[in-house]
């Protein structure tokens, strides 16, 4: 029983009493530092598939939007388990904290059956509807099915993760995330080119390096939470499945799940918009996801620094330290993405030349890179604020906002542009895109701060 109340209150005094600057950092460097290292292998992937050639490089980038989707799913779940954890901590409601932790190891377990279904039956017709050349569905397929069939290591990693980040352990995450992405480093041009007497798999080695990285990272994840996480009681002998946490979970992690999802709606939509007039269009839309993870990533792992710290300060009703969380995390957040955008405007002949560009390529890129990096310094706030919406409970309006962004109006937009018949023309659907969603998020934001946070 001591051990349990000194547990809490060390929690306590890091969530809820260690000056909010330095807890911000604290929660979020490690965080960040290993989404850095998540982008890394992610453009490392492409760089090597692109030495294969343009044709795996665009199979690799039409597989984007059902790894967008494993990813939304996983990583949806992982929000609402994440804010109900630290917000039962906050209100010292240890035995909710550990049902809401058990179900989302379930929930993410019937999410990985489903991907399996799909790597092994749908992948083949999801190349059909997307290209009509055989060399790269047959790249795509030997790809994507791989990632699917495979996806319980990134559902197991997703989970554990976000259980460690929801009770304040950031530092083993970014060692597991860290470990998982040197593994898929070391192991992508070994797999892809045939190395040390291995044989060589092309595409396909892409996605078994992967796969192990994030097997790895899972397996390490479940490791220290049953090692380290004190705050935590993983009895899956007694755990029985509620439908009430269930909803629970869902009603905060749905709204991520979608805007997620939509981000992959969109990425289809795209590709088809960008197919009409080349392969290697759709090869540099591609190279720029890749690309900006670089400048996205690190505001993604301050965000799940920032959001149990709210949540937990939510829970025990701190307005102070939930408003100065907000504060210096969105200074963070926008300082990341001008220096992002700063670079991508002055070198991206050069970063382009990493992905093994042709001529064409290069002067499609580069005006491409010029002209979507316009929005990042938006997209900042954009982000913040939505996962300060997810923190107090009202995923909904990033649900809504993410909607009408990406669907509502970057895609029309796009295929607006499209119609032009020049393709450097549909680039700019994304910083029209970002000024609509940071119109509608400032509505939001008003009105959550006059029903929740002036009530605190």
């Amino acid at each position: 029983m001591n051990s349990t109340t000194n547990t809490a209150n060390a929690a306590e005094n890091k969530m809820g009493i260690m000056p909010v600057r330095k807890l911000l950092v604290n929660m979020s460097l490690p965080m960040m530092c290993s989404m850095l290292v998540q982008a890394m292998y992610n453009v490392v992937d492409s760089v090597f598939v692109s030495h294969v050639s343009e044709d795996a490089l665009t199979a690799v980038s039409l597989a984007f939007p059902i790894q967008s989707l494993i990813i939304a799913i996983g990583a949806g779940t992982g929000v609402g388990v994440n804010a109900l954890v630290s917000r039962a901590l906050g209100e010292k409601k240890r035995d909710e904290a550990d049902k809401v932790a058990l179900h989302g190891v379930f929930l993410s377990f019937l999410s990985y059956i489903a991907f399996l279904i799909v790597g092994l039956f749908l992948v083949k017709p999801f190349y059909a509807t997307q290209t009509d050349s055989y060399v790269i569905a047959s790249y795509g397929y030997d790809y994507l099915s791989v990632c699917c069939i495979f996806s319980i290591g990134i559902f197991t990693q997703f989970i554990f993760e976000r259980l460690l980040q929801s009770t304040g352990r950031t530092f083993q995450t970014m060692i597991t995330q860290t470990i998982g992405a040197v593994t898929n480093i070391i192991l992508d041009p070994i797999l892809i080119f045939g190395l040390f007497g291995f044989p060589r798999m092309e595409a396909k080695g892409a996605a078994v390096a992967t796969v192990i990285g994030q097997c790895i990272a899972g397996i390490l994840a479940i490791v220290f939470n049953f090692k380290y996480n004190d705050d935590l009681d993983f009895k899956f002998s007694k755990f029985r499945p509620c439908g009430y946490v269930i909803k629970n979970i869902y009603i905060i992690g749905v709204p991520s799940i979608i805007m997620q999802s939509i981000g992959s709606v969109m990425v289809l939509g795209l590709n088809k918009i960008l197919m009409a007039f080349s392969s290697t269009a759709v090869a540099v839309f591609g190279v720029y996801f890749k690309l900006q993870s670089f400048v996205f990533m690190p505001v993604f792992g301050l965000n799940n620094g920032m959001i149990p710290i709210i949540a937990y300060n939510y829970g025990a009703k701190n307005k102070d330290r939930m408003i100065k969380t907000f504060t210096f995390a969105l200074q963070i957040a926008v300082t990341i993405m001008v220096v992002g955008a700063i670079v991508m405007e002055m070198i991206p002949g050069v970063i382009l030349n990493i992905f093994n560009a042709s001529e064409s390529m290069l002067s499609m890129g580069i005006t491409a890179l010029k002209i979507i990096c316009i929005h990042f310094p938006i997209a900042a706030f954009c982000i913040v604020t939505g996962s300060l919406f997810q923190a107090l409970g009202k995923a909904t309006y990033s649900m809504i906002n993410s909607i009408m962004r990406q669907l509502v109006v970057l895609l029309p937009v796009a295929y607006l542009l499209g119609l032009t018949g020049n393709v450097n023309n549909v680039w700019w659907a994304f910083p029209i895109a970002e000024l609509a969603s940071a119109t509608v998020t400032s509505i939001f934001y008003i009105r959550i701060k006059k029903t929740i946070i002036s009530k605190i």
